[in-house]
């Protein structure tokens, strides 16, 4: 009876080794990076004081640092879509070419839903659904899709693919241009996605923010990365792959956009001072994610796997909790930012005449807001608060597997 008893207590802490063997830390680590850096942009479309009335890219009117804000969380959709196809790969490590297609096929579907029913009620507040916001986790969600019904062809003809996507899709650009931005849904959903609104019933529509067609290339692309990272591989073969790729992405970006022909819609310029012009040539086009945006994160995104290849610091697994849980830690995180800015709605003044304004989010007028100091204050605040759940679900994740877990 006591030996039994052991072996059931002792079951759980052997599966939660297990688990950790499988992890990959540096994958952890950076997908949790870029998940902290993401809540970043997000409290300041909730808090900063220009966020509805202002672009932090717009060049005549940003400061530097509020430049900076903004560009930094560029990093985190590519690598956050990337290292979803990176994941993909290693899951399919464990299952057959039919299981990990139908897996993909599933959890693609049931991301969908979720953004349009849950995601979308965290950023509106808006219970009757008025407007669907898809964005991000859309366009992981489809993507998944469109790789769940590609991995039964060779590893080759997916990179193919996706190598084809993400370097010629801005060939569109100019048959766009030709049509003055005057396109059908098929190619908003495809190409396009630059925060069109398309009605779907009297005062009910949804919102394209991200295109399906390079996202899912990123994807493929990440899914063919994952190959790196197989059973057996060889860790120094593969951290001079990474310097490679890594050394390579961001070359290749300095070049082309300073040959300013190909890559992005957007050319970059002399500015009134060189600080200016940095950023000029920094700023590059997310929506659709060009050819130079996805090289200008991707690159820096790989060397950083290449440099923390072993971390196991406690700062590390910091970030490491949150990149073991993004999904959670994704949905979370909203709902929170969004119900400390219905607080501060309350708390300054406003009343239930402002909760529907003129901006996306009902308790959010567009005069809303603090200084960006405040901004990352309430953004360190709303990390750290979050983190203990975050750890909490992540002992859930690694001490139980039962199989919904893989889609939360």
């Amino acid at each position: 009876m006591i030996t039994s008893g052991f072996k059931l207590q002792t079951a759980p802490i052997q599966q939660h080794l297990v688990a950790q063997r499988q992890r990959i830390n540096s994958i952890d680590f950076l997908r949790g990076l870029v998940m902290v850096i993401m809540a970043l942009d997000h409290v300041r479309d909730f808090f900063h004081v220009e966020a509805m009335t202002g672009d932090p890219t717009d060049l005549a009117t940003t400061t530097p640092w509020l430049f900076f804000t903004r560009w930094i969380t560029h990093f985190c959709a590519p690598v956050f879509v990337f290292l979803a196809g990176t994941s993909a790969f290693l899951a399919g490590q464990r299952k057959t070419k039919k299981e990990l297609s139908l897996f993909l096929l599933k959890r693609g579907f049931w991301l969908v839903l979720v953004e349009m029913i849950v995601i979308t009620l965290g950023w509106r507040f808006d219970p009757l659904y008025h407007l669907f916001i898809l964005q991000v986790i859309w366009a992981i969600g489809m993507s998944m899709v469109f790789l769940g019904i590609m991995v039964r062809l060779p590893l080759p003809v997916i990179f193919a693919v996706g190598f084809a996507i993400v370097f010629g899709h801005n060939l569109l650009d100019g048959l766009e241009a030709e049509r003055s931005g005057k396109v059908g849904l098929l190619w908003d959903i495809f190409h396009r996605s630059r925060f069109s609104f398309h009605p779907i019933a009297p005062n009910r529509g949804f919102i394209l923010i991200y295109a399906l067609g390079p996202w899912a290339g990123v994807m493929m692309l990440g899914y063919c990365f994952g190959w790196l990272y197989r059973k057996g591989s060889d860790l120094m073969a593969r951290k001079k792959t990474l310097l490679a790729l890594g050394l390579s992405a961001i070359i290749s970006f300095i070049i082309l956009r300073y040959i300013n022909q190909y890559g992005d819609p957007a050319p970059w310029s002399v500015q009134r001072n060189g600080i200016y012009t940095v950023l000029s040539f920094l700023n590059t086009t997310k929506y659709p994610p060009s050819l130079l945006y996805l090289m200008m994160t991707l690159g820096p995104a790989i060397l950083f796997l290449y440099f923390f290849e072993r971390m196991e610091s406690r700062f590390a697994k910091f970030f490491i909790t949150f990149g073991r849980v993004p999904f959670f830690f994704y949905v979370i995180h909203i709902y929170f930012i969004h119900l400390l800015c219905l607080i501060t709605f309350f708390a300054s003044g406003y009343g239930t005449k402002d909760i529907v304004s003129q901006t996306p989010f009902l308790f959010r007028p567009p005069d809303l807001g603090f200084n960006l100091w405040i901004v990352y204050g309430i953004w360190l605040m709303v990390v750290f608060l979050l983190y203990p759940l975050c750890h909490w679900y992540e002992k859930i994740k690694m001490s139980n597997k039962h199989w919904i877990l893989s889609y939360l």
